[in-house]
C-alpha cells in the first residue's frame, strides 16, 4: 500500500497537464485551507477535487459488500465522510467546489477538462 500516490496520481497529472496547455493559471495541492484541494484558485475561492473511484468511494453502497475486508470498508467509510466534512467547510467558508472522478477523467476527458476550466475561469 506504500507505493499508493496520494498526491500527482496519474489522473491528477493529465489534469494538470491539459489546464497548463489551456495557459490556466491554478495552485497545486494547495495546503492553505482544509482538504487540500489538488486543483485551487485562491483568489476566486474555487478548490477541485480529483478524486479515485476506488479510494474515494464512488457509489460506494452497490459495491461495498464485495470487499473482504473490514479494514477497506472502513477506510473508504472514513474517506467518504472525511470528503463530504471538507466539502462543507469550504462550502459554507464562501469556496465553489467541484468534485471530479478518475472515471469521469478515463471515459470523457475533454467535457471533464472543460466543467474545470469554465470553472476556474468563471469571473464571479
Amino acid at each position: 500500500m506504500s507505493a499508493i500516490k496520494s498526491k500527482n496520481t496519474s489522473p491528477e497529472k493529465k489534469i494538470f497537464s491539459e489546464l497548463r496547455k489551456r495557459q490556466i493559471h491554478f495552485q497545486k495541492h494547495y495546503k492553505h485551507v482544509v482538504g487540500t484541494p489538488d486543483v485551487a484558485l485562491p483568489s476566486k475561492k474555487i478548490a477541485v477535487f480529483i478524486d479515485g473511484d476506488f479510494w474515494h468511494g464512488f457509489r460506494y453502497p452497490l459495491w461495498k459488500g464485495r470487499l473482504n475486508s473490514q479494514f477497506w470498508n472502513k477506510k473508504i467509510e472514513r474517506n467518504r465522510e472525511r470528503d463530504k466534512k471538507y466539502h462543507r467547510k469550504l462550502r459554507n467558508m464562501g469556496w465553489k467546489v467541484l468534485r471530479v472522478w478518475e472515471h469521469q477523467i478515463n471515459k470523457d476527458f475533454n467535457r471533464t477538462v472543460d466543467r474545470i476550466a469554465a470553472l476556474l475561469k468563471d469571473k464571479a
